[in-house]
């Protein structure tokens, strides 16, 4: 199989650009590290960072909707958008002061997320056995983790709560971190 010279052209781009910038990549990859660290350590005092951000985010695009919903008052659907962005502060105001509530509100939307990414990595997975493809039997164990972490927070509600959503993101900027330190060195390495 040929590549194209225009991809051939990217993927050098891509190459010189990773290996000009390693240095940035592995700073950030540090510190996303030690940030996911943090969290699994400290994991309530993440889950509780985290209602706040997104009560800030909701609060602050709640405020935005308003604004714009009564500079366009006489549009079409006024009242739902103005319903809407009440809704936008009222959670950003209930997550704001009261964070541990917000983080069981969350915790759920979690839960459910995982269920439904763990049955599609599942159905993505037995789909590929099908067609006999390779790799497949990752994405498999992919999806049942997904559904045995969803069952493990959801039957330890409303504990896992507290804890929970800070744990699966420091998991998570661990590893996204750890991903990005060996891309640095691999580029460092390599070179254009």
């Amino acid at each position: 199989m040929s590549t194209s010279p225009d991809i051939e052209r990217i993927q050098t781009a891509v190459a010189k650009s990773l290996h000009a910038h390693w240095k940035i990549f592995l700073a950030e990859g540090i510190i996303l590290s030690l940030l996911g660290l943090a969290a699994i350590a400290l994991p309530l005092v993440a889950t509780v960072a985290i209602a706040v951000i997104v009560g800030w985010v909701l609060f602050f695009s709640g405020i935005i909707g308003l604004i714009s919903t009564f500079r366009m008052r006489h549009a079409p659907g006024f009242w739902w958008s103005l319903v809407s962005a009440i809704l936008g502060v009222g959670a950003g105001v209930i997550l704001l002061r009261w964070p541990l509530t917000g983080a069981l509100s969350l915790t759920l939307i979690l839960t459910v997320f995982l269920v439904i990414e763990g049955i599609a990595s599942i159905m993505f997975a037995l789909d590929h056995k099908r067609k006999l493809s390779g790799r497949w039997g990752m994405m498999l164990m992919s999806g049942a983790i997904d559904l045995v972490l969803a069952g493990l927070i959801f039957f330890g509600l409303p504990g896992t709560a507290a804890w929970a959503i800070g744990l699966l993101v420091g998991i998570n900027l661990v590893v996204g971190g750890s991903a990005l330190i060996a891309m640095a060195m691999h580029a460092r390495m390599t070179g254009p």
